[in-house]
């Protein structure tokens, strides 16, 4: 599903040029959940960023279900990941002008979706997220959870192979962050999303299978979770 080989990540600042990535090599498979975690400024949010194609490697190569990202023009990354990949954030980035249907059928209406598909496409995810009753509800009328499992529906709105979450659970308590965490198992475990996750939360990646840390911009171990072993 993933295959980043030899990438690194240098940015160009006053002071210098910083290494944000380091030769990193990494492969996921299909229907993978995996973890990265790392101190602040190790490199696992460039990485996850390149990943998503929202960023290109300074040098080496992504490619995602068999497509190299870093041979992609801006506009067919676009087109890219608005087709395959999913993204949920730890600030949620909802509209707030925007009702709960209105947030997660943004992609499906850039798609021109006929509208009656899209109503129907909102009902479901609206029903798989558990948010019965908050379609007309705005953003700031909703808990922080809520709002998370409102970006979790608009990541899942194209149908995509891969979810990439950066910090998804780092704005929720903790027992909110548990029902993401469980919403984020039951999709990858019942209907096979990859999903890669940038925690700092020990627990958090233990609902993983893999757990890759990252320090300095560089891949120091890539193991199993000990939680995420046996979750399934």
């Amino acid at each position: 599903m993933i295959q980043v080989e030899k990438v690194s990540k240098v940015f160009a600042l006053e002071a210098g040029d910083f290494a944000a990535l380091r030769n990193a090599d990494v492969t996921i498979r299909q229907g993978e959940f995996v973890a990265m975690m790392g101190p602040s400024g190790s490199g696992k949010s460039t990485l996850l960023q390149i990943l998503g194609g929202l960023d290109l490697p300074t040098t080496g190569s992504v490619a995602i279900d068999g497509t190299r990202l870093e041979r992609l023009d801006e506009k067919e990354r676009t087109l890219f990941r608005r087709s395959k990949v999913g993204f949920v954030f730890q600030n949620y980035q909802l509209l707030p002008m925007m009702t709960v249907a209105e947030n997660i059928s943004l992609a499906l209406a850039a798609n021109r979706m006929p509208k009656a598909d899209i109503d129907r496409t909102v009902a479901r995810l609206i029903r798989e997220v558990n948010l019965e009753g908050k379609a007309s509800s705005f953003p700031a009328q909703l808990s922080g959870g809520q709002q998370q499992r409102v970006a979790i529906a608009r990541a899942l709105a194209m149908k995509p192979a891969l979810i990439l979450a950066d910090e998804p659970t780092g704005n929720l308590d903790r027992r909110n962050g548990e029902d993401i965490l469980k919403l984020l198992s039951r999709l990858n475990r019942e209907e096979g999303i990859t999903i890669v996750m940038v925690t700092h939360d020990r627990h958090a990646a233990g609902t993983a299978d893999r757990i890759i840390t990252l320090r300095d911009g560089a891949i120091v171990e890539d193991g199993p979770a000990s939680e995420g072993a046996g979750r399934r």
